[in-house]
C-alpha cells in the first residue's frame, strides 16, 4: 500500500506521498542522533516548558487537527476532537510529572552513597497505528521526550497528514530540530531502521503480525521493546450489576472509533437470568445508532478505515454465522452508499469454543455470550488468547474481588468502560503484548536504570 490520503467515507483518494529515499532517511537518522547529544543536556523545566506548549497548540487547533484525523480514518469528528484534547491532557501530564518520576531514587546500602538514577537512551523507534492517530503517538512522544529521548515516528500509511501535522506541532512548541521526526516509509523498511545502531529501543501499537515481526528483528539487536498489540476484551455482566447502565456503556464501549479499538469491549458474556433482558436492551440500542459522514454532528458511526478492513470484518461475521451465531442486527457491509461503512452488529448463540470467537473484531460487531454462572463468565472471558483489559458489572464485593483477581488482562474496571488514562499504566498480557505505557512505569520503559553506589 503506498502513502496516501484516501478518504474512507467516499473511497476518493485525496493526496499521496513519496516514501522518503535511502539518502533522506539516512539524514533524518543522522539529525536525531545529533540532536540527541544537545537536547539530553536541557533542563527538565525548559522540556516541560515545551510540552506544555505543545498541549496548548493541540488545544487552539483542536478542530483543525480533528478534520484531518477524520478525513484520513473516519472517526467522528467529535471524538476526534476529543482526541486531540486528550493529547493535550497526556503532554500536561508527563510535563507537570516528569521530574518527580525520574528524579533520583536512594537505598540504604553499604555504601555512604547509593541510588538509582534515569537517564535517556537516545533515540527511540515508534511504530504507530491509524485508529488513533494522535493519542498513540502523544501518549508514547510526552513521557519518551520528557525523559529526554528523541523520537522517529513510522506512522500508518494511510495517516500521513496526522504524521506530518505531529511533528509540526513538537517544532513549533519549541522542540530543537530533529527532537521528534516523522519518517515517511513504507513497513518494509522498519527493520532496517531497527537494524540502526542509532536507534536503541522500539515500540509499537498494532496487530500481532506486525509486533511480532518488530520484536524479532529488535532481539536480533537486542534492543528494547514495548508491544500493545490486538484485545478481545470481555464485558461480563452478572445478576447484581445496574443493568441499564451496563447496558448504556455497553454501546459506547463496543462503538468507540467506529468499533476500531483494541480496547474496545468487544464479548460480552452475560450471566444467564439477565441474559434476555440485557439483550433485548442491547438491541434497542443498536437500533438507534446512526451511520453516515462522520463530519456530521448526529453520526455515531462513521466508515471503517480501509476496505481491507471491511471485507475482513465481513468475512468473521460471515464466519461466526456458519458456525452457529444468530445475527440479531446488521451482518453485511452497507451498499447503498460509496465508503467502507459496516452496519452495527450483533451476533449472539456462537459457541465460546469455537475459533472464530476467539478472533478480534475491529469494527462495530459485538459477540453476545450467555453464562450459567460466575465461573463459567469467567472462563469465556480468559479463553482467547489476549489479554489487554476487561470491564465487568457487578454490585457484589466478592464477585467483584473475583473477577479483578481471575480475569487476565493488563488493566481490569469494575462498573465502568476500560479506556487510557496518563495517571494509570496501559499495556495487555498474552498475546496482546508487553511492557506500559502511561503512568510513571511508562517513563520509565525507555530510560537506562543507572545503579549508583559512592563508597
Amino acid at each position: 500500500m503506498g502513502i496516501a490520503t484516501v478518504n474512507p467515507a467516499t473511497g476518493e483518494t485525496l493526496k499521496t506521498f513519496k516514501p522518503l529515499t535511502n539518502e533522506e532517511l539516512e539524514a533524518k537518522l543522522a539529525l536525531a542522533a545529533s540532536a540527541f547529544k544537545s537536547y539530553r543536556q536541557t533542563s527538565i523545566a525548559q522540556r516541560s516548558e515545551w510540552m506544555n506548549r505543545a498541549a496548548e497548540i493541540l488545544e487552539s487547533k483542536q478542530v483543525e487537527f480533528a478534520k484531518i484525523m477524520t478525513l484520513e480514518m473516519g472517526k467522528t469528528l467529535k471524538s476526534a476532537i476529543a482526541e486531540a484534547q486528550k493529547c493535550a491532557w497526556v503532554c500536561r501530564y508527563y510535563a507537570e510529572n516528569a521530574a518527580e518520576f525520574l528524579k533520583d531514587v536512594p537505598s540504604s546500602t553499604d555504601a555512604s552513597s547509593s541510588f538509582v538514577r534515569y537517564q535517556p537512551l537516545g533515540t527511540i523507534l515508534a511504530v504507530m497505528p491509524w485508529n488513533f492517530p494522535f493519542w498513540q503517538v502523544f501518549r508514547f512522544a510526552a513521557p519518551a521526550l520528557m525523559a529526554a529521548n528523541v523520537g522517529i515516528l513510522k506512522h500508518a500509511s494511510n495517516v500521513p497528514q496526522c504524521a506530518l501535522a505531529i511533528e509540526a506541532i513538537f517544532k513549533e512548541a519549541g522542540f530543537p530540530e530533529g527532537v521528534f521526526q516523522s519518517l515517511l516509509v513504507g513497513a518494509d523498511r522498519v527493520e532496517s531502521i531497527i537494524n540502526d545502531e542509532r536507534v536503541k529501543a522500539a515500540t509499537l501499537t498494532g496487530s500481532e503480525p506486525a509486533g511480532m515481526s518488530l520484536a524479532a528483528a529488535a532481539g536480533k539487536q537486542i534492543k528494547k521493546t514495548v508491544l500493545e498489540l490486538g484485545g478481545s476484551d470481555p464485558f461480563i455482566v452478572t445478576e447484581s450489576a445496574d443493568l441499564e447502565k451496563a447496558v448504556t456503556t455497553a454501546v459506547t464501549a463496543r462503538m468507540l472509533n467506529n468499533g476500531q479499538s483494541c480496547i474496545a469491549a468487544k464479548r460480552f458474556i452475560v450471566l444467564e437470568a439477565v441474559a434476555d433482558e440485557f439483550e433485548k436492551r442491547l438491541l434497542a440500542k443498536y437500533q438507534a445508532l446512526k451511520v453516515g459522514d462522520p463530519m456530521d454532528e448526529n453520526t455515531d458511526i462513521g466508515p471503517l478505515a480501509t476496505p481491507k478492513i471491511l471485507c475482513n470484518l465481513d468475512r468473521q461475521v460471515q464466519e461466526a454465522a456458519a458456525s452457529g451465531g444468530k445475527i440479531l442486527i446488521g451482518g453485511k457491509p452497507l451498499s447503498d452508499r460509496p465508503g467502507n461503512f459496516y452496519p452495527p452488529t450483533i451476533v449472539a448463540n456462537l459457541p465460546a469454543d469455537c475459533a472464530i470467537a476467539k478472533e478480534e473484531f475491529f469494527g462495530p460487531v459485538a459477540l453476545l455470550f450467555r453464562a450459567a454462572n460466575l465461573d463459567e463468565a469467567i472462563e469465556i472471558a480468559n479463553s482467547t488468547n489476549f489479554g489487554l483489559g476487561a470491564s465487568a458489572w457487578t454490585n457484589d464485593p466478592q464477585e467483584r474481588d473475583r473477577l479483578v483477581n481471575e480475569i487476565e488482562a493488563g488493566a481490569v474496571f469494575i462498573n465502568g468502560m476500560v479506556k487510557s488514562d496518563p495517571r494509570l499504566p496501559f499495556g495487555g498480557i498474552k498475546r496482546s503484548g508487553y511492557g506500559r505505557e502511561l503512568g510513571i512505569q511508562g517513563i520509565h520503559e525507555f530510560v537506562n536504570i543507572k545503579t549508583v553506589w559512592i563508597a
